[in-house]
């Protein structure tokens, strides 16, 4: 049995597909004498809905997931070296495509016959920043293989002048013109450390307003449907009354209509019995006069 094979099979599977597709593998290795197989197989754990959906488009979306695979390693080294430059181009670059390619992992899962709530939504988020902040997450999301959300707050760790201040005390006392290279060389540190800070927080504040205006055309597009629902509920109360007056109009006219076939059929009866009473005088009036 070709194991990776099965593998890519199964985590292309929708969550609720995976555990009986899995399962059925299994029995299978073990039919086959493979045990091997079947322990390497069993193993495989089911991949939470959102991780699931990252997967589905990183699958899906090859040049996109290369892209942002290539940005992960950018941030990461910007971090590193502390680049702030790099830093703040890679930053606002990436929650542009974290909301991006989340809002396309949902959309791939919804085609597929997967709705995605807000909630999970939010989850593909959080997986993606994990994939640029961690090699080992990215690696993972890479080959299609995520199994569970990072845990919330994953990502790159907010870098302050005051983290990298601290250094060994010397062992000797650096003469002045060496002391001014090093203070100089580290306010430039702390500069570049500053800057990088204000790349973090410039990215975090366009995140944040783009989160507000999202949340502000839901609120608009809220506020719409109430008014049609207030709308269709004054219509409909109006149909409401306008029945009930044609019912109690109706059930006048059938009051009156009644009213008059009981008059008709007692006329009816009166006329039968006064031409039943004719017909036997003429009758009698007949026999009288004989031959």
């Amino acid at each position: 049995m070709d194991v990776e094979r099965i593998v890519e099979e199964l985590y292309g599977l929708r969550p609720s597909e995976f555990t009986a597709a899995r399962d059925a593998y299994v029995a299978e290795a073990r039919k086959a004498k493979d045990p091997k197989t079947a322990k390497s197989i069993a193993a495989l754990r089911k991949p939470a809905l959102a991780a699931w959906a990252a997967n589905l488009l990183s699958r899906q979306r090859p040049e996109e997931t290369g892209q942002f695979l290539t940005l992960g390693e950018t941030l990461r080294e910007a971090h590193r070296t502390l680049d702030a430059e790099q830093l703040r181009a890679a930053s606002r670059q990436q929650h542009q495509l974290v909301t991006a390619l989340a809002r396309t992992a949902a959309a791939l899962a919804r085609e597929a016959g997967q709705p995605v709530s807000d909630t999970v939504l939010h989850e593909i988020e959080q997986s993606l920043h994990g994939v640029l902040a961690h090699p080992d997450v990215a690696e993972l999301w890479a080959k299609r293989r995520l199994v569970k959300v990072p845990e919330a707050g994953v990502g790159f760790a907010t870098v302050t002048p005051q983290a990298a201040t601290s250094r060994p005390a010397p062992a000797k006392k650096p003469a002045p013109k060496e002391k001014r290279g090093r203070e100089d060389e580290q306010r430039s540190r702390d500069l570049e450390r500053a800057r990088a800070e204000a790349a973090e927080t410039d990215a975090e504040v366009d995140r944040r307003e783009r989160e507000l205006g999202e949340v502000q055309r839901a609120q608009r597009i809220a506020a719409t449907k109430a008014e049609d629902a207030a709308e269709q509920v004054r219509r409909l109360e109006h149909e409401l009354q306008e029945a009930r007056k044609a019912k109690l109009k109706a059930a006048a006219t059938a009051a009156k209509t009644g009213t008059a076939v009981t008059t008709a059929e007692s006329a009816l009866r009166e006329a039968r019995r006064t031409a039943e009473q004719a017909g036997r005088r003429v009758r009698r009036l007949e026999q009288q006069a004989g031959p």
